[in-house]
């Protein structure tokens, strides 16, 4: 009879005849043990994300305001261009709301969603040239929780998040109390910033600062019907006509592709009609990071790799690549990505001249007093973005 020290002793023997011979394990019908791999590379952080929010009061006497928002947006998406966080540009993404136009439903509290999130800046230009206003109430509490819960909020760490609301009736009018909307929004980490038109003492006593206090916002007062004095500095009629170059580059391609680039050219032409500055700052726009059109530029697509060359249809590329094979193909998208590159750098060597120029002369034609829209949004956008840890080059 075999002692129980013998029978450990087997045990552990064939414990280790087991390990050392891992056939016999497959032999038995059981699995051999999953062999270790390769270790995970790093994951890499994904690019900081800037999210911004304008809604814009389109009442009878907005006329004024909506002006500059034509002629000023750019400037502020620009400013962004320069911006960093830990070492990263930032994906800026851009959403427009109107409110307080009788011409709306007064269901929706005359409150309408122009446009997502997005980062198709001309599809916000063109939606903001094709604005009109007309009587209304303004309802800004509703105007505020509507686009805090309509829109798809970043929920991604150290995302900025921010409203910019505009008008000139007092806050807190319609049945969504303002206190209660603003406090829903800076639950979800979305910053309210409240641009009262008007003198500055009937901004504080119609809620305006209220409102922008209780969301962790800046408050702003602003002559909406002041014409933006922009600065002409010697580098802007080769920024424009650089800028004008880069279309170009582009490769329309699909069913929807001619139709944006035709859109990019009418983009180009309001804001060479609205003047201001407009076309230096829309050039400058479409040179940065910021300006993204993979939704019908074959080479922003290919690049971002949304869309695989070899998956594109000869019918649905444009004329000059249908009778290319495929590595002519490659090579013409090459040749115009290079085109661009050098484009835009030329453009951005110029702008960092321009603004040194700029800065000078705004310097001398400083006064006190209410402001214009762009300069409200600069002013919190370079506040609120320090506190987000962006670096402003």
């Amino acid at each position: 009879m075999k002692t129980l020290r013998h029978l450990v002793a087997l045990g552990v023997a064939a414990t280790l005849a087991l390990t050392l011979n891992p056939r016999s394990q497959a032999a038995e019908g059981r699995p051999n043990p999953p062999a270790p791999g390769p270790i995970p590379a790093p994951a890499v952080k994904a690019e900081p994300i800037v999210q911004i929010a304008l809604l814009l009061d389109t009442s009878g006497s907005m006329e004024g305001l909506i002006a500059q928002a034509k002629t000023q947006l750019w400037k502020v998406v620009n400013e962004f261009a320069r911006a960093k966080r830990a070492g990263k540009a930032p994906r800026v993404e851009v959403s427009l709301y109107e409110y307080g136009n009788d011409g709306l439903s007064s269901a929706n509290g005359y409150i309408r969603q122009i446009s997502p999130l997005t980062t198709d800046l001309d599809r916000i230009s063109e939606q903001l040239f094709a604005l009109r206003t007309n009587g209304g109430s303004e309802y800004c509490g509703q105007a505020i929780q509507t686009a805090t819960r309509e829109l798809q909020w970043s929920a991604a760490p150290g995302a900025l998040k921010m409203i910019f609301i505009a008008g000139n009736e007092p806050f807190n009018q319609g049945t969504v109390n303002p206190d209660v909307a603003v406090k829903g929004s800076i639950g979800k980490g979305i910053i309210v910033n409240t641009i009262f038109c008007g003198a500055e003492q009937e901004g504080i006593r119609t809620g305006w600062k209220q409102g922008a206090l209780l969301a962790d916002g800046r408050f702003s007062f602003i002559d909406s019907n002041q014409v933006v004095a922009a600065v002409t500095a010697p580098q802007d009629a080769e920024i424009a006509r650089l800028g004008a170059q880069l279309n170009s580059s582009y490769v329309a391609y699909g069913a929807e592709g001619s139709k944006k680039a035709e859109r990019q050219q009418a983009q180009d032409a309001n804001a060479s009609s609205a003047g201001m500055g407009a076309p230096v700052q829309r050039a400058m726009a479409k040179a940065s990071a910021n300006y993204r059109n993979d939704d019908w530029d074959l080479v922003d697509a290919t690049k971002e790799g949304k869309v695989a060359l070899g998956s594109v249809s000869a019918e649905a590329l444009p004329e000059p690549m249908r009778k290319m094979n495929e590595a002519e193909r490659k090579a013409y998208l090459e040749q115009m990505a290079q085109k661009r590159d050098q484009l835009r750098t030329e453009i951005q060597k110029l702008e960092k001249d321009r603004r040194t120029y700029v800065a000078e002369e705004e310097k001398k034609r400083a006064k006190d007093g209410a402001s214009t829209l762009d300069k409200a949004m600069l002013d919190t956008v370079h506040e609120q973005a320090a506190k987000a840890a962006y670096v402003f080059e």
